[in-house]
């Protein structure tokens, strides 16, 4: 019997032990025990390289502005287990969590050991219920095909930006990553799709005439402009449906457009009395940290969970784009990334490269990358602690450069924790000056 916090996430992390499952048996065995909470409310399920957690916030951020009570569900989080699970805003509350996982272990006793993505994902479920939200909004974890998400009765599916990522489980070619991706189109129900790769457009093209899904191209008839303001983006929007004027975006970043694009279709298509006011006050209100999450100090530091080739290369133009002095990179990554196709994007734009290790069995050794950073003509060292590691890209920045932190989203909380980011899954990451170590 699970009775407090400390209980639930014992049990929480002693799932981790199964890794991970393919097939949707499990999962559904286990709803199917707790009575099915993911029916008792909409869904709109979001799958993708790139993009996903981005858009999921400011879709749940609008559809909160009109009215609706609405849950979000993403992965992993920064700082705080917590932060995959909100509703309206509010991550879920201690007490909350034990209640739910305390419902969710007894129901996997019954059926079978659940993975730690299924017992999470089931948690989700009979969070939003108890909580009565209108609609919940699902980032797909991994693929999408048998991701513990995809047993919901998703309303609207939703394909962000479509790149390599996770290719011993996904396949190493980008019609076979969309195949995966697809898989969550529902029979009869619109798909939303953000501007694809050709190829990977006439995966999911021929999936929804399949299910007969009506297909919607985010961008198509959009008119869009932007420019720097000094909290984001101010961005003029108008989509087929409406002329959105000013939007006030707090996301830095070109690619963060199209993931405004795409979240606010599916609010058009969702909520189709969706106002002006709605999309203005929601965008405006958005919070994503992690994903080119500045921060003030002495040296400043950029945030951005770059974990793939296609983050990197984001993260790349961005820094072209926006050239700073005194420039570090500090990086940690999975072994399973194509690490060296990553720095390729972005040590252009580092004048020291400091490499180090997220504290998860899965992480990459330093070594490596710091030797291969050097062969190719950037000074670069190697830190197993990624706290030590700060340390010492503050030290090589100054108080007037700027550290990029870059890679793993572990690495992120990690150095968040140094900071005492206890906000960093609200209005962001908070510190005071930072002064060389």
């Amino acid at each position: 019997m699970i009775r407090t916090h400390a209980q639930a996430l014992a049990y929480l992390k002693s799932r981790e032990k199964f890794g991970i499952k393919f097939g949707l048996s499990n999962i559904d065995r286990l709803a199917e025990t707790l009575d099915r909470p993911e029916r008792r409310y909409r869904s709109i399920l979001i799958a993708g390289t790139n993009g996903k957690g981005s858009t999921a916030a400011l879709l749940t951020s609008v559809l909160r502005s009109a009215g609706f009570r609405t849950g979000r569900y993403t992965s992993p989080h920064i700082l705080d287990i917590a932060e995959r699970i909100s509703v309206d805003g509010r991550n879920i509350e201690p007490g909350e969590l034990t209640a739910a996982v305390s419902q969710v272990a007894a129901a996997g006793a019954s059926v079978g050991e659940p993975t730690f993505f299924e017992a999470m994902t089931a948690t989700a479920f009979v969070f939003f219920a108890e909580q009565e939200v209108d609609v919940a909004v699902f980032e797909v974890g991994m693929g999408g095909r048998w991701d513990a998400t995809n047993i919901t009765p998703a309303e609207i599916s939703v394909i962000s930006p479509i790149g390599f990522d996770h290719e011993s489980f996904l396949g190493d070619t980008i019609e076979a990553i969309a195949a995966e991706k697809a898989a969550i189109v529902k029979e009869g129900r619109p798909v939303v799709v953000s501007e694809l790769l050709p190829e990977a457009l006439e995966v999911v093209r021929a999936e929804s005439e399949r299910q007969k899904a009506p297909l919607v191209r985010a961008g198509e008839g959009v008119r869009l402009s932007a420019r720097a303001s000094a909290s984001g983006q101010d961005v003029r929007l108008e989509t087929p449906k409406q002329d959105y004027g000013p939007v006030s975006l707090p996301l830095l970043g070109d690619h963060q457009l199209d993931n405004l694009v795409l979240a606010v279709r599916v609010a058009e298509l969702f909520c189709p009395e969706l106002e002006i006011q709605h999309v203005r006050d929601g965008v405006a209100a958005t919070r994503w940290p992690g994903r080119l999450q500045a921060i003030e100090g002495r040296p400043a530091l950029l945030l951005d969970a770059a974990h793939n080739i296609m983050a990197a290369e984001r993260l790349g133009r961005f820094l072209e784009a926006n050239p700073h002095t005194g420039r570090v990179l500090l990086f940690g990554v999975m072994k399973d990334k194509r690490v060296h196709e990553m720095l390729e994007r972005l040590l252009p734009h580092a004048e020291h490269f400091i490499a180090t290790r997220p504290e998860m069995s899965r992480a990459r050794g330093p070594s490596p990358l710091a030797s291969w950073a050097l062969e190719r003509g950037t000074p670069a060292e190697a830190i197993e602690s990624s706290t030590e590691a700060l340390e010492r890209a503050c030290a090589l920045a100054g108080p007037a450069g700027q550290v990029i932190v870059a890679g793993s989203i572990f690495l992120l909380g990690e150095v968040a924790a140094a900071l005492g980011g206890s906000n960093v899954s609200g209005a962001g990451v908070h510190m005071a000056e930072q002064t060389p170590a």
